[in-house]
């Protein structure tokens, strides 16, 4: 067992290398770039790099890479030696510029028609917050990337924008309240994982999850997750070994890896991270995949990130736990207990609240993809209705003072902010609320949409966004107060008053709740394009660029990018499918119904027909299923050679969820039917059963 403390952060260029490492004057220029986001001096970025390079070859490195996130939901890396020549001689060299800029062809990644082939420069420019670090014996520099023209191309670009965006608005608040010793504020999110295991062997013989990651057929198996004898069960040890060099490879890299456990459906695990700086985290959670996904492989086991790979089981997702955090060490949603600091909590957490309604369908948008729409409404993942989930104690709080009421018998004043106690907010004073997207847990909030394969960074800088406009209205407001504690009170009430259609406390699974939100005028955007369709409404524009988060162009870019990928991931199912069922399930099936024709004729020959029922009776079954099989698999192919003459993007994702998605359901509805009462022996593909319990 590897002391933990030992390896650490072994692997990574932290604060304490570089302290260790740099001249004195050098190491306090970068610290105060990574803090007030300051440009770096060449001459600085020179020894920088210099010390980096020096750290990464005693550690066995010889390659450097600017590591970055584009737009296809998994990292990027292009591998530089360290070496050069000087006066004919070999030698090791990384300069200050090499460690500060790059270049990528950037027409090659999806751009939404930002890039062209004839005009491909792009950039990677170092983001000196998050730390360096080794992986498979190369530096890797974390990096944003953008356009010739300086469009951000990545994940990452906006969430940085978007993280300056909240710090200058919450400082503004703050001040507010007196507290002049802050001088920056930082969102921290942990970003829980949940993933499939399952055994190479079967995982080989599938093509659907060799192409897609998911099953595009499968029969459920006799038995599931209905006994709950999965969840929290004890950890197989093959699988435990898994989880345990994946923590000592996750651990030398600096992530947090915390928790980790048996999740509720057969084959399903879940690793929690300890919260750390949002940026960091969103490189952290990428890792975590690629690491998840590397280590599997050493075990002969295949990590599943697909938001649902089964059908009938509970689907993966990823819970962003968010809250935001000052310089000095404060929570800025840990509930107080003072007059003074339940107003600060209380102003923080009716932004959120804003925030949430204001921009619903920012925050549907920004979990939306074709994974994610299989997931949302079972299994433990949240509706597609945006709502906040806040308690029973802190709704009674919140009601109490917007009606002016005592929340307390025993108070006798007036409920109000600043001026009269409220009660203390200790945590975890009410339930959890599993079917919530958006719950408030103590000091922080958890929102419960994200697809497990899906990056963190857009969705918090929406998040971060929408927060920071809330912020930035309350202190345009307060700001002009002549009588600040009657303003904020007042303030806070209006909030509580104009945006409490948003807390829901109830079953999100309930159908009544479905009425209920449309009721009050929630949305339900319930597929990807119905959401993606909403991305460029003026409100969503101006909101980003109001805080340079997002220009139009950068917007309408992002919706392309996104809708061809919807498209194109239900494309490559859709081929897949007819792979599938014409080369190895119709196959398969007609010899099976010709054998049992054959079986039925032979055997009502010798001993008659009214002793051949269940092979006639199957041979009728079989035909039938086939004959539908094979006329919805000529369908679903005549409607993929009609998406191709639909040029418009949104046109063409609102085809492909219409017509191609209902066709592959009819085509999985009758396989599986087949499946179900098929000779184990001719069915071709390995069943639910064989990849659900296959890791022993």
């Amino acid at each position: 067992m590897s002391n933990v403390t030992d390896i650490f952060a072994s692997m990574v260029f932290d604060d304490a290398a570089m302290e260790a490492r740099l001249p004195k004057e050098t190491y306090k220029l970068l610290q105060k770039t990574i803090k007030d986001g300051k440009h770096l001096d060449l001459g600085v970025a020179n020894i920088v790099a210099a010390a980096m390079k020096d750290w990464a070859i005693e550690l066995g490195a010889t390659h450097y890479s600017h590591w970055f996130q584009p737009m296809t939901g998994i990292t990027a890396e292009k591998h530089d030696s360290f070496i050069n020549t000087k006066g004919g001689k070999l030698i090791m060299d990384f300069s200050g510029k090499e460690l500060i800029k790059g270049e990528s062809d950037a027409s090659s990644f999806p751009s939404g028609g930002l890039r062209a082939t004839f005009e491909a420069r792009g950039y990677t420019a170092w983001d000196a917050t998050s730390y360096a670090f080794i992986k498979d014996g190369v530096l890797c520099i974390p990096t944003v990337f953008c356009s010739y023209g300086g469009e951000a191309l990545d994940q990452k670009t906006a969430l940085l924008r978007s993280m300056e965006a909240i710090n200058r608005q919450a400082i503004r608040v703050l001040k507010l309240f007196g507290n002049d010793n802050v001088t920056s504020v930082k969102t921290t999110v942990g970003a829980e994982q949940e993933y499939f295991l399952i055994d190479k062997s079967v995982f080989d013989k599938r093509k659907d999850l060799i192409y897609t990651g998911r099953t595009l057929f499968g029969a459920r198996a006799p038995k599931g997750q209905e006994l709950d004898d999965h969840y929290f069960g004890a950890i197989k040890p093959r699988v435990a070994a898994f989880m345990k060099e994946l923590d000592e490879e996750l651990w030398k890299l600096g992530i947090l890896s915390k928790t980790e456990h048996n999740e509720a459906a057969p084959a399903q695990h879940e690793m929690a991270p300890i919260f750390t700086t949002t940026n960091i985290a969103a490189d952290h959670n990428q890792l975590t995949m690629e690491l998840m996904q590397k280590v599997a492989k050493r075990y002969d086991m295949v990590c599943l990130l697909h938001e649902k790979p089964f059908a009938g089981v509970n689907g993966s997702g990823k819970h962003n736990n968010w809250s935001i955090s000052t310089d000095t060490g404060i929570n800025l949603l840990e509930p107080g207990e003072t007059p003074y600091e339940n107003a600060q909590f209380l102003l923080f957490l009716c932004a959120v609240i804003k925030a949430v309604d204001d921009y619903q369908d920012l925050l549907r948008i920004s979990v939306a993809s074709a994974g994610n729409d299989h997931r949302l409404g079972a299994g433990e993942a949240p509706p597609a209705i945006i709502s906040i989930f806040l308690g029973s104690e802190l709704s009674e709080i919140l009601e109490a003072i917007e009606n002016d009421e005592n929340y307390d018998t025993k108070q006798k004043d007036i409920l109000r902010v600043g001026v009269h106690t409220l009660p203390k907010f200790p945590k975890d004073t009410t339930d959890r609320n599993r079917t919530s997207p958006f719950a408030f847990t103590g000091n922080k909030f958890e929102f419960r949409m994200l697809g497990s394969a899906t990056p963190i960074s857009f969705t918090n800088a929406v998040l971060n966004t929408a927060v920071a406009e809330s912020l930035r209205m309350f202190a345009d407001r307060l700001e002009e107060s002549k009588d600040f504690e009657k303003d904020l009170h007042a303030l806070i009430k209006e909030i509580i008053t104009n945006h409490k259609r948003i807390i829901f406390n109830g079953d999100g699974y309930d159908d009544a709740w479905i009425k209920e939100a449309e009721k009050r005028g929630l949305s339900n955007l319930r597929t990807t394009p119905e959401a993606l369709s909403h991305m460029l409404d003026n409100k969503n524009v101006e909101l980003f660029e109001t805080h340079k988060v997002f220009s139009r162009t950068e917007l309408q870019a992002r919706t392309e990018v996104l809708l061809e990928s919807y498209c194109k991931i239900i494309n490559i199912e859709a081929l897949t499918m007819l792979d599938m069922a014409r080369k190895g399930i119709l196959p398969a099936m007609s010899k099976y119904s010709g054998e049992l024709a054959v079986t039925a004729r032979e055997k009502a020959a010798l001993i008659g027909k009214n002793n051949v029922k269940y092979e006639i009776e199957q041979v009728k079954m079989f035909s039938s299923w086939i004959e539908t099989a094979y006329k919805t698999a000529e369908r679903l192919d005549e409607n993929l050679q009609k998406s191709k003459s639909i040029k418009d993007m949104a046109s063409l994702a609102e085809f492909y969820r219409v017509h191609i998605l209902e066709d592959m359901k009819e085509l999985r509805t009758a396989c599986d039917s087949m499946e179900n009462v098929a000779s184990i022996t001719h069915w071709p593909y390995p069943s639910y059963g064989d990849l659900l319990f296959s890791v022993k």
